[in-house]
């Protein structure tokens, strides 16, 4: 299964990109045994029209050229879902087991997402209901892809309070 987060806006050099880097490579390392072949960080421009309409839409069709066809769309937005790294982790595996090819993980820009973007999604998904930076939840999400294969391989990483 190949894992895609598709975010909008770039995450310039210094230790945030070394941060998601780290993780995702680590993600890579540990997924290959599991059926995790590919993490891919796709970076869309962020639009610079004056409405934010306009710019979600124009955001929203940079995206979706993006998105392979019958992917699993996680839509990542504050009014989304809330659950554990366990039913994370899950999700990914049960997805897998049943010949899903590509899961996406879409974080919007500025102005959040186009509803065709969240209408379109199998899950959407919020870290809290707390508005994080663009940067911040693409650390965020490579970590719990990392976690993820470490729960998927029964690594000790994770541990269930």
């Amino acid at each position: 299964m190949n894992v895609s987060i598709i975010c909008v806006g770039r995450m310039k050099a210094g230790p945030e990109r070394e941060l998601l880097s780290r993780y995702i490579e680590r993600a890579q390392k540990t997924g290959k045994t599991l059926g995790l072949s590919k993490f891919n960080i796709i970076e869309i421009v962020e639009a610079r029209l004056s409405s934010a309409s306009a710019r979600k839409k124009t955001e929203a069709k940079e995206i979706s050229k993006n998105i392979p066809d019958k992917a699993i769309i996680i839509a990542l937005d504050e009014r989304g879902k809330s659950i554990s790294s366990l039913k994370f982790a899950n999700n990914i595996a049960n997805w897998r087991d049943e010949g899903k090819s590509d899961i996406c993980f879409i974080i919007g820009g500025a102005d959040g997402l186009y509803e065709n973007i969240t209408s379109s999604a199998n899950m959407m998904l919020a870290f809290s209901s707390l508005t994080w930076p663009h940067q911040l939840v693409r650390i965020m999400l490579s970590e719990q892809l990392y976690r993820t294969t470490t729960i998927l391989s029964n690594h000790p990483y994770h541990r269930e309070g």
